[in-house]
């Protein structure tokens, strides 16, 4: 088993930044993928970003690259998502979560889940 805790979301004006932290304990295995997703009100959880638990490679979805940054702290057992230039359609709830599968973007290839947090990005 995994816990995950999520924090650092809040309300934001388009254009700010906003760094969301992911606090995990457990039961954590070193090929485990933690990822970020998200979900706006009226549609379907979106893959954000995964960073490989062990060797650190990243992966993002291709309309956050340059913007999102995903990072890890393997000694904390904490994940983070550093998003920069934040746009209103930024707005939703932002989930950490564990696979096994490398490189997943498939939300049902997630095993654990947080309970979230959201972001509101203001215009």
């Amino acid at each position: 088993q995994v816990q995950l805790v999520e924090s650092g979301g809040g309300l934001v004006q388009a254009g700010g930044s906003l760094r969301l932290s992911c606090a995990a304990s457990g039961r954590i295995v070193s090929s485990y993928d933690m990822g970020w997703f998200r979900q706006a009100p009226g549609k379907e959880r979106e893959f954000v970003a995964a960073i490989s638990w062990s060797e650190g490679f990243t992966d993002y979805a291709d309309s956050m690259k340059g913007r999102f940054t995903i990072s890890r702290d393997n000694a904390k057992n904490m994940v983070y998502l550093q998003m920069n230039r934040l746009k209103p359609e930024d707005t939703a709830v932002y989930y950490c979560a564990v696979t096994e599968v490398p490189y997943s973007h498939d939300e049902y290839q997630y095993d654990y889940w947080g309970q979230g947090t959201q972001v509101t990005v203001s215009s």
